[in-house]
């Protein structure tokens, strides 16, 4: 167990003074039996009126609307949590699922269709060839094996590297360029087990390291399997390791690009460009 302080401020400045549209804000920890959160506390400013609600993921979702012109918005999160995450390796899997392939039961398919069906559909003989040089899919192997193999291969094999731009890039453009940032690794990992028949999900949250001990670190993301047994496991591709206690799940979702920290809008001259500045600390405590 580790009780960790998550402070997570974005602010955006503006040349001018513009109207805020409503904007969405997923900044909230998920919780379960791994995290339970103890404090948290949200500041926005200027001051908007706030509601909070749950998709259809269960993220908790905060929509703030405004009701004044701004030229600065500041979005602060604090939150203290307890992580029980700490044997992230110690669990089964059904014997039926142990090696790979299987087939989901059919009274969980429903649920699970579209979670195995790619999103970048036109993309996957990409993905598929790219698998088959990795020698995975091509004969029946250890479920977890075959996992551990694509994790740490998309770490080994892809250059590393923070992205400013919003979305992420294709499984096609990140094996092209042989580069990405830890959403477009996640990306990748998420295409090529939905090629694989597994069904995954992309998870944005935060990551206990050395460096965000310090701040001036940004948000993180990997991808979740649904193995029979234990459910919804983690796997880092950036590290190329099983999600612990160092990982916190804010928000999951079938496509990559749904579930940003924040998104919303403004409306002021065409020419407006507002500058973006994000500083992240995780510290256990």
């Amino acid at each position: 167990m580790q009780r960790l302080q998550i402070i997570h401020r974005t602010e955006y400045r503006f040349p001018v003074a513009v109207r805020l549209g409503p904007h969405r804000l997923m900044l909230r920890p998920r919780e379960g039996r791994e995290i339970h959160i103890e404090a948290a506390r949200l500041d926005i400013e200027p001051q908007p009126l706030l509601r909070w609600c749950r998709d259809a993921n269960d993220n908790a979702v905060a929509i703030a609307t405004f009701n004044e012109a701004s030229s600065q918005l500041t979005v602060s999160s604090e939150v203290l949590i307890t992580h029980f995450d700490d044997a992230p390796l110690d669990f089964l899997v059904e014997d039926y699922a142990v090696q790979h392939p299987f087939i989901y039961p059919a009274e969980e398919r429903p649920d699970l269709d579209a979670l195995c069906a790619p999103v970048f559909a036109d993309e996957q003989p990409q993905v598929r060839e790219w698998l088959r040089g990795l020698g995975l899919g091509l004969a029946p192997m250890e479920t977890y094996v075959l996992l551990d193999r694509l994790n740490r291969a998309i770490r080994d094999s892809f250059e590393y590297g923070v992205r400013e731009e919003p979305g992420v890039q294709s499984p096609a453009t990140t094996l092209a360029l042989g580069a990405g940032s830890c959403r477009d690794y996640a990306t990748l990992f998420i295409e090529s087990c939905r090629a694989l028949g597994l069904a995954s999900r992309f998870v944005s949250g935060y990551l206990h390291t050395a460096e965000t001990e310090r701040g001036h670190a940004s948000t993180h993301a990997w991808a979740e399997v649904y193995l029979p047994g234990p459910g919804w496991k983690g796997f880092d591709q950036t590290g190329g390791s099983v999600v612990g206690s160092d990982h916190i799940a804010v928000a999951v979702a079938r496509h990559p690009q749904a579930v940003p920290p924040i998104a919303g809008s403004f409306f002021g001259p065409a020419e407006t460009v507002p500058q973006m500045l994000v500083d992240v600390r995780v510290a256990a405590l």
